[in-house]
C-alpha cells in the first residue's frame, strides 16, 4: 500500500517584515533590534540556515504569523542584518536543521493551538505531514525545544 504524504511549504520570516525592521529600527515590541556578530550556528529565520562566524546579524522580537488573539506572542529571532535572498528551498525541511529536535505547534484558522508534536529531527517531514493532514490545522510553527524560539511556519502546499 502506498502512503501519500501531505505536501507542505516552509515559510521563513517574510521579507517585508525584515525590511521593515531594518528600515524603522523597531521590532514587533517597538524595541530596536540588537546588532550582533555571529559566533556561528545561530538559526537564521530569513534564509532558514545556521549562521557562519562573522556574519552581521540582527537579534529582535518577532510576532509569528497568527491572527490577533491570546496565542499571538513575541519572541527573539536572528536574521541577517542586510537583505538576503531567503531560503534556497521552500518545499523541503531546512537542510541545516535536519537532525535538530523541534516542537511543532498546530494552529487553527483562528490562531488557537489545536495540537502539536515533538520530533527528534530524524524524520520531520512525517510529523509535519501527519499534523497538516488534520483538517482543523491551518498552520504549524516550528519551535526550538530548549528556548522555545520560533523557527518557521509550515502550511499545506
Amino acid at each position: 500500500m502506498t502512503r501519500t504524504r501531505t505536501r507542505y511549504l516552509i515559510r521563513p520570516v517574510p521579507a517585508d517584515v525584515l525590511a521593515d525592521v531594518r528600515r524603522t529600527g523597531r521590532d514587533a515590541s517597538g524595541q530596536p533590534p540588537e546588532r550582533y556578530c555571529a559566533e556561528g550556528g545561530e538559526p537564521l529565520r530569513c534564509c532558514l540556515r545556521d549562521a557562519t562566524p562573522g556574519e552581521p546579524l540582527l537579534l529582535f522580537g518577532y510576532a509569528p504569523p497568527l491572527p490577533p488573539g491570546p496565542y499571538r506572542e513575541v519572541g527573539p529571532i536572528f536574521a541577517h542584518a542586510v537583505d538576503c535572498p531567503g531560503p534556497a528551498e521552500a518545499t523541503a525541511y531546512p537542510a541545516d536543521w535536519r537532525g535538530r529536535p523541534q516542537v511543532l505547534r498546530a494552529y487553527d484558522r483562528r490562531g488557537r493551538i489545536v495540537g502539536g508534536r515533538h520530533h527528534d529531527g530524524d524524520d520531520p517531514d512525517a510529523v509535519i505531514a501527519e499534523l497538516l493532514a488534520d483538517p482543523a490545522v491551518d498552520r504549524l510553527h516550528s519551535r526550538n525545544v530548549v528556548y522555545g524560539c520560533y523557527m518557521f511556519a509550515a502550511v499545506r502546499g
